[in-house]
C-alpha cells in the first residue's frame, strides 16, 4: 500500500527504519532530521535504537583512536539491512568511505562554534590562573592552550548532561563542548562564553549532520534522502574532511578546518590550523577557490588537499605525529 504526500511522489506505509545511537544528542539530531524528511517527502520515519563501542567504553577517545569508535555500530547494521539508513555527527565519521555504503546527505550545518561553559558565568578571559577545564578534544585542548596555557586541561568522557554536571558538582571549573550540541540537547543556555573560528577552530565537519545508506539503494527506494542535503554544507565538509583525510588523522587529532561558501562570489574558503597539545607549536593556513557551482566537489577536495600538503611542507604532519605517538605512550 502507498500513499501520497504534497509533492505527489509515492510513499510506502511501512515507516523506513533510520538508525541512531541511543544518547540524547543523537536522538534529537536523528529526529530532526527524520522530521524534515518526513516534511518535504511524506515519508514515514522511525528510530532504531543502536549501542555503539563509543557509548560503553570507559576508555577516553584519545586512547581509543576516535575514528569510527561511534559509527561502526550503525555501519554494521546498514550493511546487514536491519536499517534503512544512519544519522551521525559527521566529525565523528571516518574520513575513508565504507564499502557499500554512501553518504547520501549532508543537512543544513548548525552552529559549528565551541562553546564554554563554566561556574558562575564565567567567560573564558575570566577564568582565574590554574581552572580546571574538562574536555575529552585534543584539538580544543591544543588551541585553548595557545589561548590560555595557565589554565589546566583534563580529558573527560559522557554525555553533555554528564559534562556539564562536573561543573555544576564543582569537580571542573568549566568544560568546552560543541554549541550545535548544546543546542540539540536544549542546553544552549548553560554556554557561557562562544569561540569564533578566529579563536579556535572547530573539527572538520562540526555543527554538520551525515545521513548514510547502502550504495545500492541510494538511486532507488532511498532516493528521498536527497530531499535534505545542503549543497553549500556539503561542498564545506568535503574541503575540510579533504585535510583531515590528506594529514592522515582522525577526529582524536589536533586539527582544526572550516570552510565557508560565499554564494555571491562562488568562493569557498577554508581555514585550517594543526597545534601541538601543549600548545607548544602551531601551523595554520587558509585559502579560497572559486567554484564553478556550488555542487562543484572536485574543486572543494583539491583546495582541503593543497591547503594540507602546503601545511605538512611546514611540519603539520610531524606535529599530529607527535599528537599520537603521545597519545600511544602508556
Amino acid at each position: 500500500m502507498t500513499g501520497t504526500p504534497a509533492n505527489g511522489s509515492p510513499v510506502d506505509s511501512a515507516p523506513a527504519k533510520l538508525g541512531t545511537r541511543r544518547s540524547t544528542m543523537a536522538t534529537s539530531q536523528s529526529r530532526m532530521v527524520a522530521d524534515a524528511i518526513t516534511e518535504r517527502t511524506g515519508r514515514a520515519i522511525e528510530l532504531e535504537l543502536i549501542t555503539s563501542f563509543g557509548d560503553v567504553t570507559k576508555a577516553h577517545l584519545t586512547q581509543l583512536g576516535g575514528t569510527g569508535v561511534f559509527v561502526n555500530a550503525l555501519r554494521d547494521r546498514l550493511l546487514e539491512g536491519t536499517i534503512d539508513f544512519a544519522v551521525h555527527s559527521l566529525k565523528d565519521l571516518p574520513t575513508t568511505p565504507a564499502d557499500g555504503l554512501v553518504l547520501a546527505a549532508v543537512p543544513e550545518r548548525d552552529d559549528p562554534r565551541d562553546a564554554l561553559c563554566a561556574r558562575d558565568g564565567l567567560k573564558f578571559a575570566d577564568l582565574p590562573p590554574g581552572a580546571v577545564i574538562g574536555t575529552g578534544s585534543p584539538r580544543r585542548v591544543a588551541q585553548l592552550a595557545l589561548l590560555r596555557p595557565d589554565l589546566t586541561y583534563v580529558p573527560i568522557r559522557g554525555n553533555a548532561e554528564t559534562r556539564l554536571g562536573k561543573v555544576t558538582s564543582g569537580e571542573l571549573d568549566a568544560v568546552v563542548l560543541a554549541y550545535a550540541g548544546l543546542g540539540r540537547v536544549g542546553r544552549a543556555e548553560d554556554a557561557t562564553d562562544v569561540f569564533e573560528p578566529e579563536q579556535m577552530l572547530p573539527a572538520p565537519g562540526q555543527g554538520a549532520l551525515a545521513v548514510e545508506c547502502p550504495a545500492e539503494r541510494l538511486e532507488g527506494d532511498l532516493a528521498y534522502l536527497a530531499s535534505v542535503d545542503h549543497a553549500a554544507t556539503r561542498v564545506a565538509v568535503v574541503a575540510e574532511r579533504t585535510v583531515l583525510a590528506e594529514l592522515e588523522a582522525g577526529c582524536a587529532a589536533p586539527v582544526g578546518a572550516y570552510a565557508q561558501y560565499d554564494a555571491e562570489t562562488s568562493r569557498l574558503h577554508l581555514r585550517a590550523a594543526v597545534v601541538a597539545t601543549n600548545g607548544s607549536s602551531a601551523v595554520r593556513r587558509e585559502r579560497g577557490v572559486e567554484l564553478e557551482s556550488v555542487a562543484d566537489l572536485a574543486a572543494a577536495t583539491a583546495l582541503g588537499r593543497d591547503l594540507a600538503r602546503q601545511m605538512i611542507d611546514e611540519g603539520a604532519d610531524r606535529i599530529v605525529a607527535e599528537a599520537f605517538a603521545e597519545r600511544d605512550t602508556p
